[in-house]
């Protein structure tokens, strides 16, 4: 341990920034007195007179106390230069610091990814997953970090009307887990006092409350309209959605749309979309008149398998190189096909690299 002064308990020594450098300040000395022009203590003390030192420390003080303050309060991440995370596959000592689940949240720009349309979902999907399992496991940064992204999509969403129900369901999956947590703050499984996380859980509720009130505002429109679309053209819209709950809702606008939305063959179509063949024969539902009930069989399947995953832009991993990154970004890479070596990485598949 270095020493800081005679006694390595002290708070150690004051120093002055001037020309010719650093120099330690010795208020009782007797150099203070001959270099300074027959200054003494008195004068120096005297609360009429000026500190010839005060104003040099008092601005070193206020420097210090403006970044504590700016580095407590600010709500952007750390831009990194470098927009990808090498991914070690060898559990070794130096990956328990730079190859991190929180750190790769740090690293590959979730922030400015919420603004993408096409990567809203996957982050938000992310987000989610975080939230059920993986948020004890985050640093202190990452955390704060995690918690700028999702201020920044919830308010997407209440400006936007973006796809408000997969926010929902993911604050919902928050508030549930910290309710857990704060609980077992006696186990130390959250970074941050205590207080902080009871704020937090506030801001979560109070972003339900405004999501539960939004009303999206309708658009008066002299054009044409969705029920002004031939028929076949609204069939084709319905075969275009991937979620079910979207059907249903479209379902509900207007009555020709209630009538396509219930066609046993668009139910056959999403059910052999999301699920395989042999999940099929496990869960057999017939109707009344001996035909499949696929509507029936959608939401039977969708509790014993997860559902396949659609999303318009993906984190990629590149298997020459190890390295994780968004494809626009790019990474240093090595190999003599690139292209080839790239592999699209659900939001699952980003947290299982960094289990070990």
């Amino acid at each position: 341990m270095p020493f800081l002064g005679q006694d390595w308990r002290s708070p150690g020594w004051s120093w002055i920034k001037t020309e010719d450098g650093w120099k330690r300040i010795e208020f009782y000395g007797n150099e203070l007195r001959d270099n300074n022009n027959g200054i003494d203590l008195e004068e120096l003390c005297d609360e009429n007179k000026e500190n010839l030192f005060t104003g040099n420390v008092c601005e070193v003080v206020a420097k210090k106390r403006k970044k504590d303050f700016y580095n407590n309060n600010t709500k952007s991440q750390f831009v990194y230069q470098e927009k990808w995370i090498y991914v070690q596959k060898e559990s070794t000592r130096e990956r328990h610091g730079y190859c991190t689940l929180g750190e790769a949240f740090n690293r590959l720009d979730f922030s400015s990814a919420t603004q993408d349309i096409q990567r809203f979902t996957y982050v938000a999907k992310l987000l989610q997953l975080i939230a059920r399992s993986q948020l004890p496991s985050l640093s202190g940064a990452a955390q704060k970090n995690y918690f700028n992204v999702l201020e920044k999509i919830v308010r997407k969403v209440l400006e936007d009307h973006h796809n408000p129900r997969l926010i929902k369901e993911l604050l919902q999956d928050l508030s549930s887990t910290l309710c857990i947590l704060t609980r077992g703050m006696g186990k130390s499984v959250l970074v941050g006092n205590i207080n902080i996380w009871v704020c937090r859980l506030e801001t979560i509720l109070n972003w339900q409350q405004q999501l539960n009130n939004l009303q999206i505002p309708k658009q008066l429109s002299n054009g044409m309209t969705l029920r002004d679309l031939p028929l076949d053209m609204q069939n084709n819209i319905l075969y275009k959605f991937s979620d079910a709950c979207d059907i249903i809702n479209l379902g509900q606008a207007t009555p020709t749309l209630h009538m396509l939305s219930e066609d046993r063959r668009l139910w056959k179509k999403l059910c052999q979309f999301h699920f395989a063949e042999k999940q099929f024969c496990r869960h057999l539902i017939l109707s009344e008149r001996g035909h499949v009930d696929w509507k029936v069989m959608y939401f039977t399947l969708q509790k014993y398998y997860p559902k396949r995953e659609q999303y318009g832009d993906t984190l990629h991993f590149c298997r020459h190189c190890s390295i994780l990154f968004w494809k626009d970004s790019g990474h240093p890479c090595t190999a003599n096909d690139p292209d080839n070596c790239l592999v699209p990485v659900s939001p699952q598949h980003f947290i299982d690299l960094f289990k070990f």
